[in-house]
Formats: structure tokens, C-alpha cells, sequence
């Protein structure tokens, strides 16, 4: 008989950090490439990427073959978007601006086969995916999905502790740019306020005993981010990491080329 298992899920519970990245491109193709580069868990991002059903599953189907973990970011925290997502297979999901215990409590309930949550069975691509039955497939993914809340307001931090009361939070991330502009200080990352709300909220967070997770926008950043006790670090998104990476080497090849060159091919040269 199989069994369902989450390996990311086990290394958190381990203490053992791990390094994802979101894709908001909707390419199966990209996924493996990432799958590639060694990631411990990619994210599908529905929020903020045009990604429909089919290439969710398509994209989820991208990592068979290797350790890396497909987790899905929800667009809202609606009970059938979960359902899509994990029946497409994810083994984990975000569940974005988590404000109250009450949202808390309504994404747990829909990431979670009854009597303890009000998932609709129905996992036959989960299952495929998988490459096991629906029955031994629902017997073990309420335990091997990782369930993730997202902090990315003011208000809930304010109201963390009773959010973090709600049984069946896997994770908590905090999402620093949204809890900036919660605060009216949009990409402040170093202003005072900020950087209190920020480690109110991680403290919060690791007193409660829960992995804590948080964007990195550098390696700096992602050092900086483990020594405070994180242990889930998404490292940018797919276009910023492609942007990185290719801006500075086209850049250092246009300047060698001279400046009529350069200017040539920035459409400036008169």
C-alpha cells in the first residue's frame, strides 16, 4: 500500500531550513527548469500570476521525478480554490492576508477531509500524480499537506496571537512588503515601525512554536533572515530572479562594446 508523505513538511518539522522561489508565469516549462537549480519547493503563484486550473496541474506535474515540493498560493482564501489546487496535486498551500482566527480556521477547514475540515473528496489527479489510489491518497494528505498562513497586515498582527491559536497552522509567513503598506511605509523595510511590526510578528510566531517563513530578497537578506530563526525562505520570483541574473551581464557586454555600441543598442544613438 502507498504512502503519502511530505518530504518538506518532515524537514520543517526537523528544523531543517528550506529554499523555495514563486513562479508566476503560468509555463510548465519554467517549473523544470527550477526543479533543476535544486529547490526544496516551488510555489505556484495564483495571486499574482496569470495561472489557470490547466496549467496548475501541468506545473504541478513539472516536479514528478524529483524532491522538490509543488505548494500553491491561493488568489482567496475560497474553499474551492483549495480544492482545485490540492486535487491537482499541491502538497501544500498559501493561504494569503489572513486577517482573524476566523479566516485562519475557514483555510485549515478547507485544506482538511471532514469530519475535521470540508474538503470535497475527489483527488483523482492528486491521486494519478501521486501514483497512488483516492482512497490511499485521502487516507494521508491532511497530514502531508502543509498548510501556510500569510500575515501581510497590521491588523493581524494585532490579532496574532488568537490566529495563531487556531489548530492545523504548518506555517506562518510573513509577508514584509504587504505589512509595510499595511503600516502606510510602502518598501520601508528599514524604518523603525517597520522593523518593530516585523519582529512583534516573529516573535509571536516562534513563541507559539510554529515554522516561521519570510521572502528574501538577497542572499544577504536570507542569511540575515536564518540567523533570526526563519526556516522557509522564498527566495524572490521567477521574472526577478531572471532579471538578476541577465541585467548585469548584458549590461557589463553592452559597455564593452564601447559607447556608440551601447547607446545603439539602447535606441539612443543620434
Amino acid at each position: 500500500m502507498s504512502t503519502l508523505t511530505n518530504p518538506l513538511k518532515q524537514k520543517l518539522a526537523a528544523g531543517i531550513p528550506v529554499f523555495g522561489t514563486a513562479v508566476t508565469a503560468p509555463s510548465p516549462h519554467l517549473m523544470r527548469t527550477l526543479v533543476a537549480c535544486g529547490f526544496d519547493w516551488l510555489m505556484i503563484d495564483l495571486e499574482h500570476g496569470p495561472i489557470g486550473p490547466e496549467s496548475t496541474q501541468a506545473m504541478i506535474n513539472a516536479t514528478l521525478e524529483s524532491s522538490c515540493t509543488p505548494l500553491v498560493r491561493l488568489a482567496a482564501g475560497e474553499k474551492w480554490m483549495a480544492k482545485m489546487a490540492l486535487d491537482s496535486g499541491a502538497l501544500g498551500l498559501f493561504f494569503p492576508l489572513i486577517m482573524d482566527a476566523g479566516e485562519a480556521n475557514c483555510a485549515i477547514r478547507s485544506a482538511t477531509y471532514p469530519p475535521a475540515g470540508n474538503r470535497g473528496f475527489g483527488p483523482i489527479h492528486a491521486g494519478y500524480r501521486w501514483q497512488m489510489s483516492m482512497t490511499e491518497y485521502a487516507r494521508d494528505a491532511d497530514d502531508a499537506i502543509l498548510k501556510i498562513i500569510m500575515i501581510e497586515h497590521l491588523d493581524a498582527v494585532d490579532r496574532l496571537e488568537e490566529i495563531l491559536s487556531v489548530s492545523g497552522i504548518d506555517l506562518v509567513f510573513i509577508a514584509p512588503y504587504d505589512l509595510s503598506q499595511s503600516l502606510g511605509l510602502a518598501g520601508q523595510f528599514d524604518h523603525p515601525r517597520v522593523k518593530e511590526t516585523l519582529m512583534l510578528a516573529e516573535r509571536a510566531v516562534q513563541a507559539a512554536g510554529i515554522p516561521l517563513g519570510g521572502f528574501a530578497g538577497s542572499l544577504e537578506a536570507g542569511q540575515e533572515m536564518l540567523a533570526r530563526g526563519y526556516t522557509l525562505l522564498m527566495f524572490g520570483y521567477d521574472s526577478m530572479l531572471i532579471e538578476n541574473a541577465l541585467t548585469p551581464v548584458l549590461q557589463k557586454l553592452r559597455n564593452q562594446t564601447g559607447p556608440d555600441a551601447a547607446r545603439l543598442q539602447e535606441g539612443s544613438l543620434r
